[in-house]
C-alpha cells in the first residue's frame, strides 16, 4: 500500500510524463485508470525480475564453474587482477550475487518498459480491425440515412450490431455512451470520438462528417461517396499485405526448410565422428522445426487481413398479435418446459443421426467426435499387439508409422468435409454480387423486394438458386422478407453474408426503394471477391514453393537414408586409431539417425501444409488438406519406396 501511494504521488508530480500512455490506454479501451495500470505493471515487472534472477542464477553458476576450472572462453590477455574480495573462501558466491542482482534489475526494467508499450500495441491492433470493416459500417449508415433516420438513431443501431461490424461498432458505441450518460449533444460526442479513436481513417471520416453536419450538407451523398472511396482503398491495403506476406513466405522457406536441411546434412556427417550429433539432431527435429513453424503461423495470423468473426444475425420477436387478451400466469409448469427441452435435444440428436453428413458439413468440428475416438482405439489396439521389444529403436520403428496413420484418420475426414463446406460457401459468396446487382435493377424499376425475389427464382445463379427458392418458399409460408433473409444467413453463416443480410434487412425496413443500397452492397461484395481472387493467385506461387521445397527436403533425406547411412554402418574399424578424430567411426547409431530423418520429414510435412493454408487462404483448417497430402507422401516414401531400394 505504501508503494502504491508513492506511485500515485509520483504521477501527480509530473502528469505530462504519462500523457502518451494515457492516450494510448483510452484509444485501446483498456478499461482501467492510469494509476491502476501502472500499479499492475509494477507488480508484473517485479515478477519478471524474479524470473530473470532465476535465469541469472543458473547462468552465473555456469560462468563460475568455468572460471574455477579454467575453461572460461575469454582469455585474460591483459592480466587483470580480481579484487581482493574475490580471493575469499567462496569467490563464486560474489559473482553469482552480482549476476542475480543485475538480472533482477534488468528484468524488472525490461518488463516495466514492455508493459508500458502494450496499450500502444493494442491501439494499433484496434486501428487495423476498425479499418477492415469501416466501409461496411458506412454502408449501413447510408442505408439507414436513405430511409430518413437521424444520426443518433443510426449510431444506436450500429452500436447494437457489434457482433456483425466488430470494433468499428464498438467505437460508435462511445458516441451513444457520451450522449446517454454524459449529456453530450451529437456534435460534441462525435468530436470526442474523433479525438480518442485509434484509427486515422475513422478520425478523418468523423471530422468530415462533422463538417457536413455543421454546414447542412447532403448526408446521404456524403456517405455514398465515402463507401465507394473506402472500397477502392481496400485494394491498396491488400497489395501492401501481399508484399509483406511474400517476405514472410520466403523467410519461412529459407529458415525452416532449407536451414534444417543444411543442419541435418552437417549433423549426419558429424555423426560419423561420434559425439553428440544425435542429441543435436533431435533438438532440430523435435524442437526447432515445430516451434519455428508455430512462430511463423502466429506471425502470419497477426499480419493477415482477415474478416472479423461474426455471430449469427438474430432478432427476438415479441408476439403481440392478441395484445388485448389477458395473460394468466400458471404455476407448476416447470416440468412441462423441462420435457420440451429434452424433446428438443432428442430431436436434434435424431436429426444428426439421420443426416450425419449434413452435420459434418455444417460444422466440420463434429467429425472429431468420431475420428478422435476411432484413432485412439486404433492406437490402443496397436500398442496391445506390438511386442515389448528390448531395443527402444525397434519399438519406435514399429509404432511410429501407425501413429501417423491414426493422425491421418483424424485429419483426412476433417479436410474432406471442410473442403466441401468451403467450396459450397465460396461458391455462394462468389454469386452474391450478381444476385445483389440483379435485385438492384429490379427494385429500381419500381418492384418491391419480395417481387424481386419471386422474379429471381427463375434465373440461373448456380448454388445460390437453391437458396433463393428457399427464401421465396419461406415467404410463401408466412415469413416476411427480413425473416427469410435471416434464415438464409443462418444456413450459410459467414461474415460477409451476415453483413450483407444486415444491410439489406435494415434498408428494407427503412424504405421500399433500396436500389442504391443494393448497388453499394453489390460493389462491396464484388470488391471482396476480387481481393480474395488476387490473394489466391498471388499466394499460389508460394504454396507451390512450399510443395517444391518439401520435395527437395524429402529427396535429400531419402538420399542420406539409402546411400549415406548404410555406407557408414558398414565401415570397418580395423586398423583405425582408438583415439583422435576417427575414433568414433563404427559407433554410429544409424538406426537412430534413420528414425530422426523420418520424423523430420513427417514434422516438415505437417507444418508445411498448415503454413501453405495459412498463407493462401488465411486459415489453418484450409491447410489440413495440404498436410494430409504431404504426410501420405512421406509415409509411402519411407515405408514402401525407400525400403524397396
Amino acid at each position: 500500500m505504501i508503494v502504491r501511494n508513492y506511485l500515485y504521488r509520483w504521477i501527480k508530480m509530473d502528469p505530462l510524463r504519462y500523457h502518451g500512455l494515457h492516450a494510448d490506454m483510452i484509444s485501446a479501451r483498456v478499461g482501467m485508470t492510469l494509476e491502476q495500470y501502472l500499479w499492475r505493471s509494477v507488480k508484473l515487472a517485479f515478477v519478471t525480475g524474479i524470473l530473470f534472477a532465476v535465469i541469472g542464477y543458473f547462468a552465473s553458476a555456469l560462468i563460475s564453474l568455468q572460471m574455477v576450472t579454467g575453461h572460461a572462453g575469454i582469455s585474460n590477455v591483459f592480466n587483470f587482477q580480481m579484487p581482493v574480495i574475490f580471493d575469499a573462501i567462496y569467490p563464486t558466491v560474489y559473482i553469482q550475487a552480482i549476476v542475480i542482482i543485475f538480472s533482477f534489475i534488468a528484468g524488472t526494467y525490461l518488463g516495466y518498459v514492455l508493459l508500458l508499450k502494450v496499450p500502444g500495441i493494442e491501439k494499433n491492433n484496434r486501428s487495423i480491425k476498425i479499418n477492415l470493416t469501416l466501409h461496411n459500417a458506412v454502408a449501413y449508415m447510408y442505408a439507414m440515412r436513405r430511409g430518413g433516420a437521424q444520426m443518433m438513431t443510426i449510431f444506436r443501431s450500429l452500436s447494437d450490431r457489434a457482433n456483425i461490424y466488430g470494433e468499428v461498432a464498438l467505437e460508435f458505441r462511445q458516441i451513444v455512451r457520451d450522449a446517454d450518460f454524459f449529456g453530450y449533444d451529437v456534435v460534441t460526442a462525435i468530436r470526442h470520438l474523433s479525438e480518442t479513436t485509434p484509427s486515422e481513417k475513422l478520425k478523418t471520416f468523423l471530422e468530415d462528417l462533422l463538417s457536413v453536419i455543421e454546414s447542412g450538407g447532403n448526408m446521404g451523398e456524403f456517405l455514398s461517396m465515402r463507401v465507394r472511396l473506402y472500397q477502392e482503398e481496400a485494394r491498396f491495403e491488400q497489395r501492401q499485405f501481399l508484399n509483406v506476406l511474400s517476405i514472410v513466405a520466403e523467410s519461412y522457406v529459407t529458415l525452416f526448410v532449407a536451414g534444417p536441411l543444411f543442419l541435418i546434412i552437417i549433423m549426419v556427417v558429424m555423426g560419423m565422428m561420434g559425439g553428440q550429433a544425435v542429441l543435436q539432431l533431435s533438438l532440430v527435429t523435435y524442437a526447432i522445426m515445430p516451434i519455428g513453424s508455430l512462430v511463423f503461423i502466429l506471425l502470419i495470423d497477426l499480419i493477415s487481413i482477415k474478416a472479423e468473426k461474426t455471430e449469427r444475425y438474430v432478432r427476438t420477436k415479441w408476439l403481440h398479435t392478441y395484445s388485448d387478451v389477458t395473460i394468466i400466469q400458471k404455476s407448476n409448469e416447470e416440468p412441462l418446459f423441462e420435457q420440451l427441452k429434452k424433446y428438443d435435444r432428442l430431436r436434434s440428436f435424431v436429426h444428426h443421426l439421420r443426416h450425419p453428413l449434413e452435420s459434418f458439413i455444417s460444422n466440420v468440428n463434429h467429425t472429431l467426435f468420431i475420428t478422435v475416438p476411432a484413432a485412439t482405439i486404433y492406437l490402443i489396439l496397436v500398442f496391445m499387439q506390438v511386442p515389448h521389444y528390448r531395443d527402444i529403436e525397434t519399438y519406435i520403428h514399429v509404432v511410429d508409422s501407425h501413429v501417423v496413420i491414426a493422425l491421418l484418420m483424424i485429419l483426412i475426414p476433417y479436410a474432406i468435409f471442410y473442403e466441401i463446406w468451403s467450396r459450397k460457401v465460396l461458391g455462394i459468396q462468389a454469386l452474391i454480387p450478381d444476385f445483389l446487382e440483379r435485385m438492384s435493377g429490379i427494385n429500381q424499376v419500381g418492384l418491391t423486394i419480395a417481387q424481386a425475389i419471386a422474379i429471381m427464382v427463375n434465373t440461373n445463379l448456380g448454388l445460390l438458386s437453391y437458396e433463393i427458392r428457399r427464401i421465396k418458399r419461406d415467404m410463401e409460408w408466412g415469413a416476411n422478407f427480413t425473416e427469410a433473409l435471416m434464415r438464409f444467413e443462418e444456413r450459410v453463416s459467414t461474415p460477409s453474408i451476415a453483413r450483407t443480410v444486415t444491410l439489406i434487412t435494415k434498408a428494407s425496413e427503412m424504405s421500399g426503394q433500396i436500389g442504391d443500397v443494393l448497388s453499394i452492397a453489390s460493389s462491396d461484395a464484388k470488391m471482396s471477391e476480387v481481393l480474395k481472387r488476387e490473394r489466391l493467385a498471388e499466394m499460389f506461387i508460394y504454396t507451390a514453393i512450399v510443395y517444391l521445397s518439401f520435395f527437395v527436403f524429402l529427396f535429400v533425406v531419402a538420399v542420406l537414408t539409402t546411400q549415406f547411412l548404410p555406407v557408414l554402418a558398414n565401415i570397418s574399424v580395423k586398423g583405425l586409431p582408438t583415439t583422435g578424430a576417427l575414433a568414433g567411426i563404427g559407433s554410429i547409431p544409424t538406426v537412430t539417425f534413420g528414425r530422426l530423418l523420418y520424423h523430420a520429414c513427417l514434422i516438415q510435412a505437417l507444418f508445411s501444409g498448415l503454413i501453405a493454408g495459412q498463407m493462401g487462404e488465411s486459415s489453418l483448417a484450409a491447410g489440413v488438406k495440404h498436410s494430409c497430402v504431404l504426410l501420405i507422401i512421406s509415409l509411402v516414401a519411407f515405408n514402401f519406396v525407400l525400403v524397396a531400394l
